[in-house]
């Protein structure tokens, strides 16, 4: 997230009831990103394809921002969602944040582009059946027309965009819904150090009979170093996966350094069945989202025309 799922806020209530009416059943927030979503670590994109390219020239040019499998992104489209975004957030952008925002708008155009070829059409009459809920909700058209207006959208752009959005969202639920509801998890305890001297002494009364719970709550009086179920990919760094679930349960880890210090990890119980708690999905989803945009940009071609 947020990655594309920034674009949901920059269109505030509108994105957030495109998403209420896209439907599918992994719905998650948003068509790439979420206010909603567990706090996750930024994912960095590989954008081998994306290549920088001098504005082609015709006879009628038309100032491009991206071209994202030929399909453009028009310079003013985005110096108006770079407005909208300013707008939004109440200052100044910060340094890259202009070139999130066109990956933002890259990463909807893939997620429509793909449920276009899924056979997912937004046609005249789903597209005015949504735009009828928006008027519903803001009480007239001329109500929606203002905001339209006060946004930098003609009406007709605000339809292109609407029906975008509801593509991507289509899409974003497809690719969420594959996350299954029930997985292999593991009920872990962790001894959590910042140094590696303190970290070995920890492991060498492990390994001299102390009890490992004893020792969790020593150094965590709170959680009693209990970090509950999770499933793969959950954690913060692939080592303590690995870690986690080549243990059998009672059995201890050696020592796991990650970012975050020292990690010593006792695997209580595993089930290979259990259901997801609704946010370690959520969270899942939003890896699932993201890892699909990974792998959809590194497949497709892009050019972007920004200095």
């Amino acid at each position: 997230m947020i990655g594309f799922y920034r674009r949901l806020l920059l269109l505030g209530w509108v994105l957030t009831l495109l998403v209420s009416c896209a439907g599918g059943a992994g719905q998650t927030s948003d068509p790439a990103i979420s206010s909603t979503m567990p706090a996750e670590p930024t994912l960095t994109l590989a954008q081998p394809a994306d290549t920088h390219t001098a504005i082609p020239s015709t006879s009628t040019p038309v100032p491009l921002a991206a071209l994202v499998n030929g399909e453009p992104i028009t310079l003013s489209e985005f110096q108006a969602e770079l407005e909208r975004y300013r707008s939004a957030i109440g200052t100044e952008l910060a340094t890259g944040e202009e070139r999130r925002v066109l990956d933002d708008m890259i990463h909807q155009r893939l997620l429509s582009q793909a449920a276009g070829q899924a056979g997912y059409i937004v046609d005249d009459a789903l597209l005015e059946e949504r735009y009828q809920r928006l008027v519903s909700q803001r009480g007239s058209e001329q109500s929606l027309l203002d905001w339209i207006a006060a946004n930098g959208y003609t009406k007709e752009s605000f339809r292109r965009e609407l029906a975008s959005a509801i593509a991507a969202a289509w899409m974003r639920d497809q690719i969420a819904a594959e996350v299954p509801e029930m997985v292999e998890q593991a009920h872990v305890r962790q001894i959590l150090l910042y140094n590696s001297a303190e970290a070995n002494q920890v492991l060498e009364q492990l390994q001299t009979g102390d009890d490992f719970a004893d020792l969790a709550e020593a150094y965590d009086p709170l959680a009693k170093g209990d970090l509950g179920w999770f499933p793969r990919g959950y954690l913060i760094d692939p080592k303590l996966d690995e870690a986690v679930f080549g243990l059998e349960p009672g059995q201890y880890s050696g020592i796991v350094e990650t970012s975050a210090g020292f990690h010593v990890l006792q695997l209580v119980e595993r089930d290979q069945q259990r259901p997801l708690n609704p946010d370690t999905r959520l969270a899942l989803q939003h890896h699932a989202v993201q890892n699909w945009l990974e792998m959809q940009r590194s497949q497709s071609e892009i050019q972007i025309f920004l200095p």
